[in-house]
């Protein structure tokens, strides 16, 4: 029904529009009685089998939605009820920030694919803390955490000082975000120096709480074999708790869409199919270097039920979805989480 009737309505407005009139939708109808548990009578599947054991955290199931849809913690509730095991919020920054200009999020439907350079837009950490504060879904929080296009690379580490103090009563693990393509030199933040000591602070930081959330770091899919070499040591002398593979890509291979119509829309992170095998390489390399035991989340190019099992064997512990959720609708983790099921039942 997705795929026939509202995704082609949604796909009629521009894809910023369809998002914020997705989730002023699903805001308005979740109001209504009854209507979640309507929804996850549809969505949400149980199954012994499907519980992961990670980072300290106990998970329903192994698919969570990625940081970018819900940034601003607006939405944590009527998500859980399309079947998510887990939800990462944000980018978020110490202040709020409108973000690039528009339009910033493009469509390719050839390749089942978005390019967006949204820029960290979100209200601020403080007012995502706000809304935590009232949430009553018990699901499983991330945090996903940036510092401010204005911030000088020298002064990043108190943007990420400043959200995780706010936001370490309200989630149950952090992100440190230094992947994105769309905030200028945030890049430069994963070169082996100020990437060390981002993480040991943010690290020391939580080992001081009384009680201490897992920080994983968030890595780009474009970074070279010595690259990954240097994250790798520096996950291990930091002690970061696991990894998040991968953000978008900048490239633009192999792309069924047209040269023009792709350079027309310009720069911006890649997602969606085109990153899969990507992302699925770096997480295989992770896994062979960090061993069976470090967490690792896949991320990048999950359009179907079977990307996400490739994921697993690539050696993900979990997989986060967005484009896929786009192009597929409400039911897709439903259909990815009744694989698993059926896989796990198969082999018992």
């Amino acid at each position: 029904m997705y795929k026939i009737f509202i995704r082609p309505l949604l796909f009629l407005l521009a894809p910023e529009k369809a998002h914020h009139f997705t989730f002023a939708a699903l805001y308005f109808f979740c109001k209504l009685p009854g209507v979640k548990k309507l929804l996850s009578s549809w969505f949400v599947i149980t199954h012994p089998s499907l519980e992961r054991k990670i980072l300290g955290l106990t998970f329903k199931n192994p698919i969570g939605l990625a940081a970018g849809f819900d940034k601003d913690a607006k939405l944590i509730g009527e998500m859980a009820c399309f079947g998510f095991g887990f939800i990462e919020i944000g980018t978020l920054t110490p202040l709020p920030q409108a973000g690039n200009e528009k339009p910033r999020l493009f469509r390719l439907p050839e390749d089942q694919a978005l390019i967006n350079r949204m820029g960290f837009n979100n209200e601020g950490v403080l007012a995502a803390v706000e809304r935590l504060k009232k949430r009553q879904s018990s699901i499983i929080v991330g945090g996903n955490i940036g510092k401010n296009k204005i911030t000088p690379n020298e002064q990043a580490i108190d943007d990420y000082v400043y959200c995780f103090e706010a936001l370490h009563p309200h989630v149950d693990y952090f992100v440190v975000n230094v992947s994105s393509p769309n905030t200028p030199g945030l890049r430069e933040l994963q070169e082996k120096a100020p990437l060390k000591n981002l993480l040991t602070v943010i690290k020391q930081l939580s080992l001081a709480k009384d009680q201490p959330k897992p920080v994983l770091l968030k890595i780009a899919p474009d970074l070279t074999v010595g690259q990954l070499d240097d994250i790798i040591d520096i996950l291990k002398e930091t002690g970061t708790d696991g990894v998040i593979a991968t953000n978008t890509t900048i490239t633009r291979e192999d792309l069924k869409t047209s040269s023009e119509v792709v350079h027309a829309i310009g720069v911006g992170g890649l997602s969606g199919k085109p990153l899969a095998k990507k992302s699925t390489e770096v997480i295989k390399y992770l896994r062979s270097q960090l061993g069976p035991s470090f967490p690792i989340i896949g991320v990048g190019g999950i359009m179907t039920p079977n990307d996400a099992v490739e994921k697993f064997q690539a050696g993900a512990d979990l997989v986060q979805i967005y484009t896929g959720f786009v192009y597929e609708g409400p039911a897709f983790v439903s259909n990815i989480v009744r694989l698993l099921v059926s896989d796990q039942v198969k082999h018992t």
